[in-house]
Parts: structure tokens; sequence; C-alpha cells
């Protein structure tokens, strides 16, 4: 399995456990994942972000067989392209993370688009998590909401030649991005993190509506334990070959792994 959604580092407002390399990948054994996709979670609050990432490249670069960096960039801040081109030149990364609620920008900022072109010109995918926290569970001192469904659309949609993963989501069955025949361009794909594979079944829906292409494998480790999202795929009543796409062959197209 390869789980585009993991972290390293310290989160500003709670204790994350496993939040090293070592005990990240004590995690991914006992969950049997062989790669993450990890960006930094001190880079959400720092008011640098490319700190957090000079953090993540030196703690991932002894085990970058299975710990992928990926860059958390601010459009917002003036330095966005200069620490670009150093995480993807220097760092050998190869996607962004985008905090938009939390860096206090919308996804259709100028600056933004930017910023996804110029990410995408580099082959880079643009991962979008809709949330970090439950917003019932943040610090008293802070109030961030999801990111907006039809604001990640719109970006799509401005956007068609980049490739996105929209993490740490659900109820998307109830907005344009989980319908069939949506309209929006086929540039995204969504994490099973949040979602259900029993009851109302979102994963199972996402896969008739979108495709099993356009499914992906993400825990959001170590802010959750892995386990859940190992149970949602075992238990999806897909063929095994569909499985195996979700948990893996579709990161690695994405990745150019």
């Amino acid at each position: 399995m390869i789980d585009l959604n993991a972290y390293l580092g310290p989160f500003a407002f709670r204790r994350l456990r496993y939040r090293t390399a070592a005990g990240l990948l004590r995690l991914m054994d006992r969950a049997k994942i062989e790669q993450a996709l990890v960006s930094s979670a001190a880079a959400i609050t720092y008011r640098n972000a490319q700190a957090g990432n000079e953090e993540l490249a030196a703690e991932a670069a002894p085990h970058r067989g299975r710990l992928l960096p990926c860059a958390v960039l601010n459009p917002a801040y003036a330095g966005w392209r200069d620490d670009l081109a150093i995480c993807h030149d220097e760092f050998g990364m190869r996607a962004v993370r985008l905090y938009p609620r939390w860096h206090q920008y919308r996804l259709t900022d100028p600056e933004c688009v930017a910023l996804v072109q110029a990410a995408a010109a580099r082959g880079w995918l643009i991962t979008i998590p809709v949330r970090v926290e439950d917003r019932r569970q943040q610090s008293w001192l802070v109030d961030i909401p999801n990111v907006d469904y039809d604001e990640i659309a719109a970006l799509l949609r401005r956007c068609p030649d980049a490739k996105f993963a929209l993490l740490n989501g659900s109820g998307y069955t109830g907005s344009l991005l989980g319908r069939a025949h949506n309209g929006l361009p086929p540039n995204y794909v969504v994490d099973v993190a949040l979602m259900t594979a029993e009851m109302t079944n979102e994963i199972g829906q996402l896969v008739r509506n979108l495709g099993e292409e356009r499914v992906v494998f993400g825990t959001g480790i170590p802010f959750h334990y892995p386990e859940p999202a190992v149970v949602k795929l075992e238990i999806l009543d897909v063929p095994a070959e569909v499985k195996r796409r979700i948990a893996s062959g579709n990161a690695r197209r994405l990745l150019g792994l």
C-alpha cells in the first residue's frame, strides 16, 4: 500500500505520537504500508512554511525508499517560487500540500493558481487536505473551517492540466465533486481516510461515479491511526484488482513511481 496522506514533525496544538520518521515507520510496518507521501505537520502553522520543508527533508532523507517528502507551500508568502525550486531541485520532492484556510488565502486567488501551475509544470501532484482536524476538536485559539468543495471545483477547472489529490474529505457524493458526469476535468482523485466503506459506502459510490482510477489510499497518520483506512479497503465490495489500484496502483501513477 502507498499512503498519500501522512505527516512528520510536531503540530502546534496537539502532541502527535509517532511524529518522527522512526515512529511513522513503525505505524506503517504495523499496517503493512510500503510507502507514504509525507509533509511537515509543523509547516501548517509556521509563519514560513519552508522551515518545515527543510526539517522534513532532513528527517526523511535516510528513509527515502519509503518516506516520499511533500512540500507545504503558501502562495500568500512572497518567497514561494524560490521555495518551490529548492524543494524540487535540492530536496527531490514530487508533490505539494496547500492549506488555504490555515494560510488565509483562497484556492482561486491568482497567486495560488500561479503556484499550482508552476508545480504542475514540474510534474508535481497537488494535494489539498479538506481539513487537518475535526473542527469540534480544534484549539480554542483557532477556528479553521473545512475547505469549500465549490472552491476546489473552481481550481480544478482553472488548472485542467494539473493533477490533484483531495485528502481528509467526506460527503463528496453530496457535492459536484462526487457526481458522475459532473462536467469537471478528470484531474483529481480522492482519498479514503475519512470516507465510509459500509452503511452509506461512500467509497463504493465514488468508485462507481468517478471510476476506480480516481480513488486512492490515505490514512492521515499520525493524526489518525492507519488501521481504519486499511479495514475500509479490506471490506470494500469491489474486485481484488480494483482494491490493488486503490491501495497502490493509482498512487504510483500519480507520483511517477
